[in-house]
């Protein structure tokens, strides 16, 4: 194609806030030209350039608030930015992206799995196995409106999830500072209200019902005790339990001190302990 050809057919894009992450550096936080091969989707557009369609909140074309499936033509000048960024967004105020549920419910990959396991800690719906395939976790996703959780774009970039996020950082215990600012999670915490190994919702256990299912030196030293109907196991405060709530305190700690931000803002948050396994 003639570079006037490729002129006719351009389009500038600006990238807004997280959405730069998913960009390479020489188009990060700029304004750049893109020539377009036929007229594809908003949707398209944005995800053929790299960010994932759950990350975006508000898409502007020439200035004016459109959906998914507006039709992008030469001339053109699109913004995209993600929740939390600070955009005007001009009447009337159409964002793509959802609501947050008043009670988030995940599922999450198969490279998740200490990601899940801090969520359930913090009392969250967390479905994770170790064999999830792809197509699965997206018609979870979509049936049980659940947040998907990848690190895996082309899951996240199926059309029928609605709900993800993409956790930037490879640490597990960094990827919930970012999991819990990105969906608002400190209010909604209700730590050790479900089983760490198997999600189920745990119950109060008298001592006399589990004594016969915990050390003879446990039973001697604890009166309280949690047990999960589905998995029949046992839980008591040992060592375990203050690391968590050491966990706990620091989540709600940056929640009263800094607000939800835009996630490209790097910060260094301090790492909070590994939790062991419960019941031990």
């Amino acid at each position: 194609m003639s570079e006037p050809a490729e002129a006719s057919r351009a389009i500038t894009v600006r990238f807004h806030g997280a959405l730069n992450d998913f960009l390479p550096a020489e188009r990060r936080d700029v304004t750049f030209t893109h020539v377009l091969q036929g007229s594809p989707s908003a949707k398209d557009l944005i995800e053929s350039l790299g960010p994932p369609h759950p990350e975006v909140d508000v898409i502007l074309v020439n200035g004016v608030a459109v959906n998914f499936s507006h039709r992008m033509e030469a001339g053109m000048h699109l913004i995209a930015a993600p929740a939390f960024h600070p955009v005007e967004v001009p009447e009337p105020a159409l964002r793509v992206g959802p609501p947050l549920p008043d009670l988030p419910r995940f599922v999450l990959d198969v490279g998740l799995g200490r990601l899940a396991g801090f969520l359930r800690m913090l009392g969250f719906d967390t479905l994770w196995r170790n064999d999830f395939e792809d197509d699965e976790l997206a018609r979870i996703s979509h049936d049980e409106s659940r947040v998907v959780l990848t690190r895996d774009l082309g899951v996240l970039k199926r059309s029928e999830v609605v709900l993800g996020y993409f956790p930037r950082a490879t640490e597990p215990s960094e990827q919930l500072v970012e999991v819990v600012r990105r969906f608002a999670l400190t209010s909604r915490m209700h730590p050790f209200s479900r089983c760490i190994p198997c999600n189920g919702p745990l119950a109060i256990a008298e001592p006399h019902a589990v004594k016969d299912q915990v050390p003879e030196g446990v039973a001697e030293r604890h009166t309280c005790f949690q047990q999960c109907p589905d998995c029949r196991r046992v839980f008591w405060p040992g060592t375990h339990h203050q690391r968590m709530e050491a966990i706990v305190d620091a989540l709600r700690a940056r929640e009263q001190t800094s607000p939800p931000r835009d996630l490209a803002e790097p910060t260094r948050e301090p790492e909070p302990p590994a939790p062991a396994r419960p019941g031990t």
